[in-house]
């Protein structure tokens, strides 16, 4: 079915589906620089124990292999470099050229070098033959690809028989009375931060508003089970804000 005349979510903004790629790449292109820092000011350093989460969830032993979609600056990539050993290996894969680069750097400035490759890849066409890795995670991506099914079905068609995805993206808080203080910090104080740190005010809007786009939690668990994962639940952290995701190929 040919999709390229339809429109698709870019935050609140409806665009022709083959242009929120583009746009996308944009944004982390104008952030890459000060990525890092604006996720320890806007979560307040939490963001690291959510990664630390999905990492002691991953069931990865050493000599095994996993990739790491839409990897960033290298979070999960560097941990999961660490549970596999020098025997194993690990590929940071990534859209956005400039925050790849910066991923690569993290690695190799850890001492990782020789079992670890850096690709440029779009989530819903991984360039890897079918059963490659023992676990693939994707922290905080999913929301801005275009076609989340289709990135899904990719993940499950790389992944080893046995082999375990982690989804760990921004989701709907459960906690009562949570959500009133979590819009109004959303779309007033990351904006704001975005500004005066990372001179762009309007990536960090954006960013609000993919939030609220994408699939609750029992929506995402959903697309999960329909892409053939088993044993598919999520775990939710700090109130709902995130959730991890997570599911097995048979």
């Amino acid at each position: 079915m040919d999709k390229r005349g339809e429109t698709v979510d870019f935050g609140y903004q409806k665009v022709p589906r083959d242009e929120k790629a583009h746009r996308v790449r944009q944004v982390f292109a104008s952030v890459a620089g000060k990525y890092d820092v604006m996720n320890d000011l806007m979560s307040l350093g939490v963001h690291r124990l959510w990664k630390q989460f999905t990492l002691s969830v991953s069931g990865l032993r050493v000599g095994q292999h996993a990739l790491d979609v839409a990897g960033g600056t290298g979070d999960l990539a560097l941990g999961m470099l660490r549970q596999v050993g020098k025997q194993g290996r690990v590929t940071l894969s990534d859209i956005n050229e400039p925050m790849l680069e910066r991923g690569r750097d993290r690695l190799l400035d850890a001492g990782f070098v020789s079992n670890v490759e850096c690709i440029v890849a779009d989530a819903e066409q991984l360039p890897f033959d079918d059963n490659s890795f023992d676990c693939v995670t994707i922290g905080f991506g999913l929301r801005n690809v275009t076609d989340k099914d289709a990135a899904l079905r990719s993940m499950y068609r790389v992944l080893k028989p046995g082999g375990q995805l982690l989804v760990l993206e921004f989701s709907t808080p459960t906690l009562p009375g949570l959500k009133p203080f979590y819009d109004a910090y959303s779309f007033h104080v990351l904006p704001l931060l975005g500004r005066l740190v990372a001179g762009d005010e309007a990536s960090y809007r954006y960013l609000a508003e993919s939030i609220r786009m994408h699939p609750d939690q029992e929506a995402l668990l959903a697309m999960l089970q329909s892409a053939g994962f088993a044993q598919a639940r999520y775990h939710n952290l700090s109130g709902g804000i995130v959730a991890l995701h997570r599911g097995y190929k048979v």
